[in-house]
Formats: structure tokens, sequence, C-alpha cells
């Protein structure tokens, strides 16, 4: 049986957890860099970080070394946390004083067109902006001091990060998943009876292949909130989730790790079949003239990049509901109800994952003798999307798939390559992708 970490229990592991940071010389505004898998102790010790002010980096330990160093360069990290062992003896450090919230948001990176991860950074927030960070997560969510959270995705992820330090921060519990599987998954949910969980598309798929296969009822009676987000659901699938978990427990929403724009309940996609739903409460989300959507957020959810004043302004502008982002993806307003048209252009999400066309070009390109490169998504029934990538030049495939390997986490290696004499590009020099995808 998974262990299940309690929100007492968690809370002296976050004051040892400060105190060790502290005896190591970390203080307020250092950065902690988690390159772990997910763990009980892994939302304690972001949470022991947090509430002292050092900031934490959660990052896919499936990163290779190329990715990895690049980031950690750019962070200035007063610690890395490689290998279960070291996030262990954290546990050994002296009890100390915590904040009751948060002092930031843990500083996820995520990709961008240019194919350089960018760190999305909330800044130390005053104690009030702390505090109102935890109590819109709680009126949102309904965490409460009976729920017990199964972590199913993986955790360096914001959402269910997310999910998991607020349920602890309510006094709830979580458990955590080493990895989806639905055996486990089904057995877990026998065991623990749990109430909450944040997943994505790919997972409700597996499950349902699962009961498919084995014939099988699974008793979720258990659970008061299955969220889904992360990659967009196909209807059928939806329409599962909604038969087997109910219509009252499953909600989607509509984000980026820059922010959250959007929460509904399965009740209102019903009625607006399409909808993402309508603005979280205290934001405000419009489409300009161009159908590009913003998100005009309350001062405690704002962000800049991470050493990288220019892209910060780019994705920012002043409106009369307040400073308001947007990640470029395009869609509509209608009745207060958001519907999207179109994800950020190129992106690529396989299995929940966001892979930039833009970064998977970019650590192939020296390959010697390729002249062109180009990657795209293809349509994937069991991930949603798949990796693909076409080239020119005089180059082995095998010798672009040992590269990939070396510098890439799994999500963002092309799964097909194909060789052309020539990519399709428009009069501007731009990659026609939707071409390739056919």
């Amino acid at each position: 049986m998974l262990p299940v970490l309690s929100a007492a229990t968690s809370e002296q592991q976050q004051r040892r957890i400060a105190g060790a940071l502290a005896a190591r010389g970390l203080s307020a505004g250092d950065r902690l860099v988690l390159a772990v898998p997910g763990s009980t102790t892994y939302v304690s010790g972001v949470l022991g970080a947090a509430r002292s002010g050092i900031v934490p980096v959660p990052l896919d330990p499936r990163l290779t070394a190329y990715e990895r160093d690049a980031i950690i360069a750019d962070v200035d990290p007063g610690l890395v946390v490689f290998d279960d062992e070291t996030l262990a003896e954290l546990l050994d450090g002296p009890e100390i004083a915590i904040d009751p919230a948060p002092r930031c948001r843990p500083m996820h990176f995520t990709s961008g067109t240019t194919g350089r991860p960018k760190g999305v950074w909330s800044g130390l927030l005053p104690p009030e902006h702390a505090a109102a960070l935890v109590r819109e997560e709680r009126e949102l969510w309904g965490f409460r001091p009976d729920d017990l959270d199964l972590v199913v995705s993986p955790i360096y992820h914001s959402a269910p990060l997310r999910f998991a330090m607020g349920t602890l921060l309510a006094g709830g519990s979580v458990a955590v998943l080493p990895a989806f599987d639905p055996d486990a998954f089904v057995e877990t949910v026998a065991a623990l009876r749990p109430t909450s969980m944040f997943c994505v598309p790919a997972h409700l798929q597996r499950l349902f292949a699962w009961q498919d296969g084995h014939g099988s009822v699974l008793d979720v009676s258990s659970f008061r909130l299955v969220a889904h987000a992360g990659a967009p659901c196909p209807e059928p699938t939806r329409r599962r989730a909604h038969e087997l978990f109910g219509t009252d427990v499953v909600w989607e929403f509509y984000g980026s790790t820059e922010g959250q724009f959007t929460a509904c309940p399965a009740a209102e996609w019903v009625e607006r079949p399409g909808t993402l739903g309508r603005a979280r409460p205290g934001r405000v989300v419009t489409a300009d003239n161009e159908d590009q959507l913003w998100c005009s957020v309350p001062a405690w959810a704002r962000f800049t990049y991470w050493n990288a004043p220019e892209k910060t302004a780019a994705v920012w502008k002043d409106t009369p509901d307040g400073p308001a982002f947007s990640v470029g993806d395009l869609g509509r307003v209608e009745d207060g109800y958001v519907y999207l048209d179109s994800r950020r252009e190129d992106l690529i999400i396989s299995g929940g994952v966001n892979v930039y066309p833009a970064e998977v070009e970019a650590a192939l390109a020296d390959v010697e003798g390729l002249v062109d490169i180009a990657v795209f998504g293809r349509d994937d029934e069991r991930w949603g999307q798949r990796v693909c990538a076409a080239y020119v030049g005089d180059v082995p495939e095998g010798t672009l798939r040992e590269l990939a390997a070396t510098r890439l986490a799994p999500p963002k290696r092309p799964k097909t390559y194909e060789r052309l004499d020539l990519l399709p590009r428009t009069a501007t020099g731009k990659v026609r992708r939707t071409e390739l995808q056919g």
C-alpha cells in the first residue's frame, strides 16, 4: 500500500527541511532545485522551502544533462537535489519556525517558441498575498482536512504539485503514485479511498482501456473532485469520465505554467459543450481583435520570466481590468464562457506534456550533415499527439535518434523521422507544419 502523508507529519517534515536548508546556508530568495522523482517527501520539501522563502525549482528528473545543466546555470541554486538520498537527508535537519503560507510559488520552467526554457517566477510574496494565494485555491477546489489527494501525474508539473500542496495546507493528506499504472491506480483507490486527484486525458484513456480489458466496474465513490487539464480531452473520454465519476465530481480547467485562466465543472460543459468554463474568481479573460486570449490576474498571481525581462514584457499588457498576460492561445469569450480555438503556435501536447518544436529542433541542429529540420505533432490515439521530425540532409536517422536520447527527455524525442528533399515553407520562410502533419 502506498504511504500516506498527513498534514501533521508533513508540517514536522517541512520544519526539519527548512532547518536543514538553513544549516546549509540557504536563505530567503535562494533557489532549491529538485530533480528527483515524485514522493510525499518531495511535497514536504517544496512546502518547507517555500514557507521559508527559499524558491523550489522542480525539474523533470528525466531531463538530460544537456537540458538540465542549462537551467541550473540559469537559476544559480544554493542546492541541487539529484537523488532520493539527499532529499531524505534534509529530513534530519533541526526544526525551525516557518511561515503559515508559502512565500513564493515554485518556479517551474516552461519552454517557448524560442526553444529556451523560461522560469516562471512569482517573486517573494508579502504575507497578505501569500495568504490570499492559499485561500483562493482552497475556495475554488474545496480543499479540506478530511481530503486525501492521490497524485497520479508527475509531481514536478505545476498542477499536481499545486493540488498536493493545497491539500496539505488545508489539513488533508496526500499519497503519490510513482508512475501512473492502471493496476496500481485501481488497487490504490480500493485501499486508500482518495477524495481528489488531478489527471490528464491520457490517464483517463488508459484507465478506461483497463476497464474494457478487465470487464471490471471501478468503485470511485470516494472521489469528490477529479480535475483534468494539460491537453485537449476527446469528447468520448470526457463523457465517459462524467459517467464514471459523476458530473458533480469532474472539473476541467484551462491555463498554463504561467497561470490558470478558467475552471469548468462538468455540468457547465454539458450545458455548453466545448467551453473551458468561466474565468477563475478574481480573473477576467478577454479576447483581443486578433482572437488572442488575455487573462487579468490579482497581484499574487502575477509573474515574470526569470532573467528574461524582454520576454516578460512581451506577454503582459495593461487592460481596464488590470495587468493581463497571454500565452498566445486563440479563442473567444461568449456570455462569460471561454472557448479555445487554437493552442500556442506549433505547440505539441503529448500525454499532457508540452513539447515545443523549437526546443527539439535546437537540440538537434548541430548534427553534421543536417541542412534543415522541422518538428511537428501528429494525432495519436493514446497520447493525443506524438512528436515527429522531418529533415533535410545526409544524416542517418540513427544519428538523430542517438542525439535526441542524449539531449532530450523522452516525451520530447521524435517518434518518427522523415527525410525530405526540401521542407515546405511560406514566402517569408516559415515552415508549413500543417503540410507535414498530413
